[in-house]
């Protein structure tokens, strides 16, 4: 874990979800180096899993009413909100080893929080809990030789957005609902007196050694990449 490198971009602005997914792969196919990690962060937007049927699981009239992006990623999983609220993880790594890589990953998030003094398990699905309550959950990618993991750190977020944005039936939105995922869940904001900047820049010095800025042409082949998950046929939004 310590010769982790971080991957930078040469410019500081917001992109898009697709963006970074992008950035990933190109990561993963192009980049020559065992461990890679970089965070990001998005406007609001829902990410689905690569076989979820989209209208089972994010209600679409509500993302489009409030300008919600959505997009489709090629790691299995659910459904998750994002916004600049909470941080994305991204972990690209040599290998063929689905569950060494997985508790690679999970254990890295778990030194971050224990740094922050905080006392958090995983469960055998992946997630990373303090309490009984969610604040990580995970997904995987593979490729030949190449391991993607992502995943979320839930520092804040519009939970009003989260809560609507992922249940599409008018049923699950009732009081009780929303309760129960209001209950599922918790926030790094409440544990910790570091800004979010400031948990941030306590990831990048705790996992990796050294930085990767990335040119403004490799920057151009990941915007050739996002192309693909920009596709109607591949997002596949029916309604």
């Amino acid at each position: 874990m310590t010769n982790m490198k971080y991957i930078a971009l040469p410019e500081e602005k917001e992109r898009r979800l697709s963006f970074y997914l992008a950035m990933e792969e190109w990561v993963a196919r192009h980049l020559d180096e065992p461990d890679c990690f970089f965070i990001w962060q998005v406007a609001p937007t829902v990410i689905f899993g690569r076989h979820q049927v989209v209208e089972n699981e994010v209600n679409v009239a509500y993302c489009r009413e409030r300008g919600i992006q959505m997009y489709r990623r090629k790691s299995g999983g659910g459904c998750v909100y994002a916004d600049m609220g909470n941080v994305m993880l991204s972990y690209v790594c040599d290998g063929d080893n689905v569950g060494f890589t997985f508790h690679k990953f999970i254990n890295m998030v778990l030194l971050v929080l224990r740094k922050l003094g905080v006392e958090a398990t995983c469960t055998s699905h992946n997630d990373v809990m303090i309490g009984e309550r969610k604040v990580s959950g995970t997904a995987f990618y593979h490729l030949p030789g190449r391991n993607i993991v992502h995943g979320t750190l839930l520092y804040d977020t519009d939970m009003e957005n989260m809560l609507q944005a992922i249940t599409p039936s008018r049923e699950k939105l009732q009081r009780k609902g929303v309760e129960s995922v209001r209950q599922r869940i918790t926030l790094l904001k409440d544990y910790t007196d570091l800004a979010l900047e400031e948990v941030k820049a306590l990831i990048k010095t705790t996992l990796c050694v050294g930085e990767r800025v990335l040119t403004p042409s490799e920057v151009e082949e990941i915007e050739q990449i996002e192309k693909t998950y920009l596709r109607e046929d591949f997002i596949q939004i029916l309604s």
